[in-house]
């Protein structure tokens, strides 16, 4: 087959290849740096004309043109499935619908046909000579849209990096239906979070329960970057990778010589992910590199997958717990933040691993918008906020001012643990509330 012959005949020009679309489709695009930031901004030229087009996405980069073309939701209806910071802004306009899921089941979603798009548009790297746009960077659910949808969009960029897999790593061109060319944006580039004291703090307590060989997951944020940064420079060695998300702390690990995926026993030598998103760096430490592979996200957040490793570690942040143990990452009341995400897969599969830790860690305080000082260890968590993590199912809970192990203990040996290692401001406080909820003794005591 004559791929680029192939090429030159599904070459469209933008407006034509959104011109496709009808009113009351259901269009899904791609997640993370496949999102098709291009193509949104010819669809919403089509505002007014359409209606009751629902837009799917996962944490679409961007703010979504379409949507702010279209404040009265009458031409496109957003969804999306984990927030980033520009769904969480539309989703406080009340623009933006959130989709409860797990992320490990997210394929599921279009093979069982609860998900069923009519038409699915996917920024992807340049063709290669066999015919294959990659997708690597965004794989996740891409391959399970795609096998569902009726009509496939292929977005070029330039600045997408070729990601080994794995497999389902890539689309071929006798998939598609339509080839646009974009204006080759730069991918987005996650600003660093500055790394204070505290998260120095709790990133040493972690470090201490890691051993050579161990297997890490590492979630967004801070808290898991000082992780990564401390690890870079520890003496750990031959430690591996299967994670959701692939950041810069890895690359910053593999380049001291931390990560050598050796000891591995599911996908030994690989740097195994599902989606990658940091600095440019990162994008071009994945670009051809043989020691990584990207896999859709049933493979990688499988709970049997996961726990195939030994010492698998997983470290994820936290907005609130509450003394029973129950944990949320994804809201604060009812303003909704981010997502379950793959949290509780990681939180549940590493538990399971042989010699596996999970790490839930958050800072003892917030400042609120009035400037208040707030505790993140609460009494109970407040009327809205969603539970992320089933707290029979949390292991260990770290603050700067220590780690709570949970498995095995009493209701009343959890409020304990989690009042310990919350700020000293608030123990006095919490303790009335556990005593009021039968959850705490003066005989108790705090060690």
């Amino acid at each position: 087959m004559n791929f680029r012959e192939e090429y030159r005949k599904k070459l469209t020009k933008p407006e034509d290849a959104v011109s496709i679309i009808k009113s009351g489709d259901n269009v899904n695009f791609g997640p993370f740096a496949c999102a098709p930031i291009f193509l949104d901004q010819h669809l919403a030229q089509r505002a007014g004309e359409l209606e009751n087009v629902t837009i799917q996405s996962i944490t679409f980069p961007a703010v979504c043109r379409s949507v702010l073309a279209d404040p009265e939701r009458k031409s496109f209806i957003f969804r999306s499935s984990h927030f980033s910071k520009a769904d969480r802004i539309l989703h406080d306009r009340g623009l933006c619908d959130y989709i409860p899921n797990l992320f490990h089941e997210g394929p599921s979603y279009f093979n069982n046909g609860y998900i069923r798009p009519d038409v699915s548009i996917v920024r992807a790297a340049p063709m290669d000579k066999w015919g294959f746009f990659n997708i690597g960077i965004g794989n996740s659910v891409i391959p399970a849209s795609l096998e569902q949808t009726k009509r496939v969009i292929i977005e070029v960029n330039e600045n997408i990096p070729y990601c080994y897999g794995g497999f389902k790593e890539s689309i071929h061109i006798s998939r598609v239906d339509h080839i646009v060319e974009s204006d080759n944006a730069p991918i987005i580039e996650l600003p660093r979070d500055e790394l204070s004291e505290r998260h120095r703090t709790i990133a040493a307590y972690i470090i201490d329960e890691i051993v050579d060989g161990a297997c890490l997951q590492l979630g967004i944020g801070a808290l898991p970057n000082a992780v990564g940064e401390l690890i870079a420079h520890s003496d750990l060695k031959d430690l591996g990778v299967q994670t959701e998300m692939l950041c810069d702390a890895y690359f910053e690990m593999f380049e001291r010589g931390k990560i050598t995926g050796a000891k591995k026993t599911f996908d030994p030598g690989k740097m195994s992910y599902t989606f990658a998103l940091g600095s440019r760096k990162l994008y071009d430490f994945l670009d051809h590199n043989q020691h990584c592979a990207s896999f859709p996200v049933d493979y990688i957040n499988s709970l049997k997958n996961i726990s195939a490793n030994d010492n698998v570690i997983s470290i994820n942040n936290a907005i609130e717990i509450d003394l029973y143990g129950q944990v949320s990452a994804e809201s604060s009341g009812f303003r909704h933040i981010s997502g379950t995400g793959g949290q509780l897969d990681f939180v549940y599969g590493a538990y399971h691993s042989r010699g596996g830790k999970s790490f839930i860690c958050l800072s003892s305080t917030y400042t609120d918008r009035e400037g208040k000082v707030r505790s993140r260890i609460t009494p109970t968590l407040e009327p809205g906020t969603i539970v992320t993590v089933h707290r029979a199912m949390v292991h260990y809970v770290v603050t700067e001012y220590g780690k709570a192990m949970l498995k095995g203990k009493s209701t009343r040996e959890r409020a304990e643990e989690l009042i310990r290692i919350a700020h000293p401001d608030f123990r006095e406080e919490l303790i009335r509330e556990a005593e009021r909820m039968n959850l705490w003794t003066r005989t108790a005591g705090i060690a």
